[in-house]
């Protein structure tokens, strides 16, 4: 059988499995988590390096 007859089969819930518009979902949310575990990476490390500047001691 041809995937887009499988596809359109899921999308109009007449075969079991991931819809379009659900994969495309998971596709969006999965770009957003890792934008987000980039930016949190990054912050975690810009405050490690604030919290080292501020422990030294000043002149």
């Amino acid at each position: 059988m041809w995937t887009w007859v499988e596809e359109d089969e899921v999308d109009a819930g007449d075969r079991p499995g991931t819809t379009t518009s659900d994969a495309q979902r998971l596709v969006e949310l999965e770009r957003e988590t890792r934008e987000l575990r980039r930016s949190n990476a990054i912050l975690r490390s810009a405050s490690a390096f604030f919290a080292a500047e501020l422990d030294r001691p000043q002149r």
